[in-house]
C-alpha cells in the first residue's frame, strides 16, 4: 500500500513511534528531498536503509504511476520535508493515482504546522480554511486576498520570511488593518514565537525582518449586518433557486448575523 507519514515540523521529539517503526521496516521511501529523508533516518537512529526515491513537485505526475505499481507488491512510505504529505507538499497526484488504480492508501498521523498554528493562534478554531502559499506576483496576490476578504472562517496561510512583511501589508489593505491575526514562526523549535495583534500592527512589526518557517492565521470576516427585511428577501431568493428553506435561513444567518430561527419563521410566513 501507499503509506503517508507525517514527519516532525521542527522538534525531532515529535516523531511518532509508528513513523519510526515504519522507517525501520519499509524497503521503499518516496521523499520530497532524499537528502532530508536520509538525515531523518540518521537522526532517529534508524538502522534500516530503504531505497530512497525522489517525489517532488517537478516529477510527481510522471513518477506516481511507477510508485503505484511498486505499491502493489510492497509498502511505499511517503514523506515530505516536514509535516503531512499532500498538505501543501507533494503526494496528491500519487494518492489520486493510487485511488484510481485500486491501491490502498493509509496515513500515519503526526505533526501539522497548520493545526499547531491554529491551536496557538487564539483565534476561532471551529471552522477554518487552509490557503497554503499566496501567489508571489503582487497583482495575483491582491486578487486572491480580495476574494477572501468576506470569508467568515479563520484563514491559515504559509509564507516565506522574505515575503512576510509585504504579505501582511497586503492583508491589512484587503482585510482591514484592524482584523485580528497571529504570526507563528519556528513552531516546535527552540525559538518558537507567536505574535498576535491587528494586521496593521503585525505588518509594521514584520517590516523590521522576520526569520524562520512562518504560518499566518487570520480571523474570519465579521458577519455583515443588513436590514432584517433584506435578509428575509435573500432567504426567499435562495429558496426560489431550489434551496431548502432551512438551509437558506442558515446560510443567510451566517452571512448577516441575524437569527436563523427568526429568518426561517419570517420567510415561512411570507411563503404561506
Amino acid at each position: 500500500m501507499i503509506i503517508l507519514a507525517a514527519t516532525p515540523i521542527g522538534n525531532l521529539g515529535d516523531a511518532t513511534r509508528r513513523l519510526v517503526e515504519a522507517l525501520e521496516t519499509v524497503t521503499v521511501v518516496a521523499a520530497e528531498d532524499t537528502r532530508t529523508a536520509a538525515r531523518l533516518l540518521q537522526a532517529l537512529g534508524v538502522a534500516n536503509r530503504p531505497r530512497l526515491v525522489a517525489l517532488h513537485d517537478h516529477n510527481e505526475k510522471e513518477r506516481a504511476g511507477q510508485l503505484v505499481e511498486l505499491a502493489r507488491e510492497r509498502d511505499v512510505l511517503v514523506v515530505s520535508d516536514a509535516g503531512m504529505p499532500t498538505v501543501s507538499d507533494p503526494g496528491y497526484s500519487l494518492v489520486a493515482a493510487a485511488a484510481a488504480a485500486g491501491v490502498a492508501v493509509t496515513a500515519l498521523p503526526g505533526p501539522s504546522a497548520v493545526l499547531t498554528a491554529l491551536a496557538v493562534s487564539g483565534l476561532p478554531t471551529d471552522r477554518f480554511a487552509f490557503e497554503g502559499f499566496l501567489p508571489r506576483k503582487p497583482a495575483e496576490r491582491a486578487q486572491a486576498l480580495s476574494a477572501l476578504a468576506a470569508e467568515p472562517r479563520t484563514l491559515v496561510f504559509f509564507e516565506a520570511p522574505s515575503r512576510i512583511a509585504q504579505t501582511l501589508d497586503d492583508m491589512a489593505h484587503a482585510f482591514g488593518a484592524d482584523r485580528a491575526a497571529a504570526v507563528c514562526r519556528e513552531l516546535t523549535k527552540l525559538h518558537e514565537q507567536v505574535r498576535r495583534g491587528p494586521l496593521g500592527e503585525l505588518a509594521a512589526w514584520a517590516a523590521q525582518g522576520v526569520r524562520g518557517e512562518i504560518v499566518v492565521v487570520v480571523a474570519g470576516a465579521a458577519p455583515r449586518r443588513v436590514p432584517f427585511g433584506d435578509a428575509v428577501t435573500q432567504v426567499l431568493e435562495l429558496t426560489r433557486s431550489g434551496e431548502r428553506l432551512k438551509d437558506a435561513a442558515a446560510e443567510v444567518a451566517e452571512a448577516t448575523g441575524h437569527s436563523r430561527r427568526e429568518l426561517y419563521q419570517a420567510a415561512l410566513a411570507v411563503k404561506n
